[in-house]
């Protein structure tokens, strides 16, 4: 009997031993059946799918070299336009090239372009105009205001570059205006830690690349000249110059005074940052107390007149059904 019960005890873990291997090896050939599944397994099918791949990063890249040459035959034109005409002598160019870098453009190119762009937008926009009467079988119009749509049209499209420079211009100068506390509150950690201006600039704009891209391309380059320009206070200004901001003119004047009589930077940008930060609250404040005289427009407009009817449409309707109807 004992002989037995051993038997059946060494019958029974050798069972489960099998189980178990069996378990295993099925869920091996599971994996090995998912795998073949998801893998591909034909070298044709695979090869051509490698080739659409490359023909497409070769397709994006040709579109790529022929925007790049597009803008540059743009560019091109433009220069000879502005150039055989004498534009950019002019005493307002000087006045439009800083206008273009406040708005981040700070090639020569730009300033060309948009000098161009104020040459011939007038006269596309009138023809466009022509266009668009003859089109709308407008030709019966008397010639007053033929004329006026013509000259209407001509002065929109000399317009046309200055508001968009105002509006490129307004948005980045925001941007900047934005993100300058933080940048300060990083400069003053990195002075604190022993950097020098132009290092502590150049990690600013490093660790700003994301937030805060605008003011990240200031710092930037102007790490670069206080690097390579001989006067110091000149690369300062010319930060000033391309950020016409109140702010960015009171930084400038500190850092000028730093590098000038050799006070200790952090505690005089510790004090900018606070006294921006203060501004920014002033100024949501302003906003927030001219809320009330901001809505009346619009509660008279839209609101009021809609609880006038609710409240009143019922009356109004009861005394037309008793007097009028009777």
């Amino acid at each position: 009997m004992e002989l037995l019960r051993e038997l059946s005890t060494a019958g029974l873990q050798a069972g489960e031993g099998t189980i178990v291997l069996l378990a295993g090896l099925l869920g091996f050939l599971s994996m090995v059946a998912v795998w073949f599944s998801l893998v591909e397994r034909d070298p044709t099918a695979r090869r051509a799918r490698l080739v659409a791949r490359r023909q497409a990063e070769l397709t994006a890249a040709g579109e790529g070299r022929r925007r790049r040459r597009a803008r540059e035959s743009t560019q091109d034109l433009a220069t000879r336009i502005v150039k055989r005409l004498k534009l950019a002598r002019h005493e307002g160019a000087e006045r439009v090239r800083d206008r273009l870098m406040a708005a981040g453009y700070r090639s020569r190119e730009a300033l060309f372009v948009y000098l161009a762009a104020k040459l011939v937008l007038p006269f596309a926009a009138g023809a466009g105009s022509v266009l668009l009467l003859i089109v709308l079988d407008l030709g019966h119009l008397a010639a007053g205001p033929r004329l006026l749509a013509l000259l209407g049209s001509a002065l929109g499209g000399f317009y046309l570059p200055e508001i968009w420079l105002s509006n490129v211009t307004s948005r980045r100068l925001a941007a900047l205006q934005k993100s300058l506390p933080d940048a300060l509150d990083l400069l003053v950690i990195c002075a604190e830690a022993g950097l020098a201006l132009d290092a502590a600039l150049k990690r600013v704009a490093e660790e700003m690349g994301k937030s805060a891209p605008e003011l990240s391309e200031e710092l930037a380059l102007t790490a670069v000249e206080l690097t390579f320009l001989p006067d110091r206070r000149q690369a300062l200004g010319n930060l000033a110059k391309r950020v016409p901001l109140p702010m960015i003119q009171g930084v400038v004047s500190t850092l000028v005074q730093t590098e000038r009589y050799g006070t200790p930077l952090a505690p005089s940008l510790r004090v900018l940052a606070a006294e921006f930060r203060e501004q920014r609250i002033i100024k949501a404040e302003e906003k927030a107390a001219r809320l009330p005289a901001i809505l009346t427009v619009p509660l008279i407009a839209f609101i009021l007149p809609a609880l006038f009817i609710v409240l009143a449409g019922p009356a109004v309707i009861g005394v037309y059904d008793n007097f009028i109807n009777r």
